[in-house]
């Protein structure tokens, strides 16, 4: 039995010279409770040339109260809800999510670039109250993207001034206590790219709110990076400075009155009835990388010459004319420079024959590298523009009616009575029960309305669930 972090490389390595370049959207926003606003389209570039490769979006104060946070364990919180509805029709998948009261983080994939998404893995940190509440913490999503291997870290730190050292040692932290299960890349910072992103809370200091916001207005930014918070950090912590971050050509991002973009106008009334000090303008939220050096990138010795791996930032902004939040949302756009370690998917799949809710369809897979199965593997019918991986139409276990044809060839039926009576665009997706992911997805293929249904008079009456969410264009995600 082959070990799986070797799987997961995809076995045979690829001797294929060439070098593809993929597009990362990063995202972070403190939400401030708030629910999602009316479009997203900005945020996500939506309408932008060159659409992104990889969607990952970090949030901090997704709204949590106990009400709230109970349904959002049943179902999406309206976030994630929001900005699944707005990603999967141009054929984006969320990959991952994980959540921890209002830390949330989210990974979307283009579908072509999905069975090449393997390891996937999540894990959490708390340092609010000594450690022991989810206010103030991280969250991770780390993956192997076609062989290599990446970690994102969305954080949460300590507020307020005074606490700068406080952040770095909640950084560290949690840097230092986070794990992953797998035998490849078990830190965080033993990934061949991380990046740390989030309302990481550093402000500005020294200078007077005078000054700081005349150099705003100014855009005369850089008067104002000498005394940044996480940029001194970086001078004294060595952990620090092996973490890159584009300039701060931008206005800083707190604090602004919600629904507006000035900065903090408040009288702020303490428990004396004095007028308390308003919140100084400062980069509280940022998105930084790290590329691990040659020396400590595992797990081969030759690994970064014969696979690299480079990184470009594009982009690196705020969105001003978001402001449901006390917080501006910050964009990065990245190009990811590197060598397949591996071209080909775990499995290929194809319907064959005619797909119809009138008899039992039947399809072919055909493991196309060695890797561990298990009687828990599955293949899903998907509609095209499915959400996620539990996004299916039907599934069968690949075990389940399996003819084998050869040695390397089987045939398995799905039952007619979960094939949508008025069909549509599908694929076919195999779970790998070992992996926790799709390892292989089928072309595009038409399933043909039912012929019984139609001559019945029942195609426009008698709907399935499936085909029901399809007319009104809603799904379960």
């Amino acid at each position: 039995m082959e070990d799986n972090e070797d799987q997961a490389t995809g076995g045979d390595k690829t001797t294929d010279p060439q070098e593809d370049s993929f597009r990362l959207l990063m995202v972070t926003w403190n939400v401030a409770t708030a629910d999602p606003p009316a479009d997203l389209g900005s945020l996500l570039h939506l309408n932008s040339p060159g659409s992104p490769d990889l969607y990952v979006i970090g949030l901090q104060e997704v709204y949590s109260g106990p009400m709230r946070f109970v349904t959002d364990t049943l179902f999406d919180d309206p976030w994630s809800h929001f900005l699944t509805s707005a990603l999967a029709p141009k054929n984006y998948v969320k990959v991952s999510s994980i959540r921890m009261q209002g830390l949330l983080l989210l990974v979307f994939s283009k579908l072509e670039h999905l069975s090449f998404i393997r390891d996937i893995k999540e894990t959490y940190t708390r340092t609010g109250v000594f450690g022991y509440w989810g206010n103030k913490g991280g969250v991770s999503i780390r993956l192997s993207f076609y062989g290599h291997l990446l970690c994102f870290l969305n954080c949460h730190l300590a507020a307020h001034m005074q606490f700068a050292s406080e952040r770095v040692d909640e950084f560290a932290r949690i840097v230092e206590t986070q794990s992953f299960e797998c035998e490849r890349a078990q830190r965080i910072l033993d990934h061949r790219l991380v990046f740390w992103f989030g309302d990481l809370n550093f402000r500005i200091q020294d200078h007077e709110m005078h000054f700081v916001r005349s150099c705003i207005h100014n855009q005369t930014y850089d008067l104002l990076w000498s005394k940044d918070q996480l940029n001194l950090m970086k001078s004294e912590v060595r952990a620090l400075q092996e973490f890159e971050e584009g300039p701060l050509n931008f206005q800083p991002t707190y604090k602004f009155d919600v629904n507006s973009n000035d900065y903090d106008s408040r009288t702020v009334k303490t428990w004396f009835a004095l007028n308390g000090k308003k919140r100084k303008p400062a980069w509280t939220d940022r998105i930084l990388w790290r590329l691990a050096p040659q020396t400590t990138s595992p797990p081969e010795p030759d690994e970064d010459e014969e696979y690299p791996l480079k990184v470009r930032q594009d982009l690196y902004t705020s969105l001003m004319e978001y402001s449901i939040s006390d917080h501006k949302p910050v964009v990065g756009l990245f190009t990811l420079e590197l060598r397949k370690m591996f071209c080909t998917p775990l499995v290929s799949l194809q319907p064959e024959g005619e797909w119809t809710a009138d008899i039992d369809a039947l399809l072919l897979y055909k493991p196309l590298q060695s890797f561990q199965s298990s009687p828990w593997d599955w293949i899903g019918l998907y509609q095209v523009g499915f959400s996620g991986i539990r996004d299916y139409i039907t599934y069968t276990w690949v075990t389940d009616g399996e003819v084998a044809l050869n040695d390397e060839e089987v045939q398995v039926y799905m039952s007619k009575d979960e094939i949508p009576v008025r069909g549509g665009e599908c694929v076919l997706g195999y779970f790998s029960s070992v992996h926790q992911c799709i390892v292989g997805v089928s072309e595009p293929f038409k399933v043909q309305e039912s012929r019984a249904a139609i001559e019945a008079g029942l195609a426009h009456d008698f709907i399935n669930g499936w085909d029901q969410s399809v007319a009104t264009g809603q799904r379960w995600n």
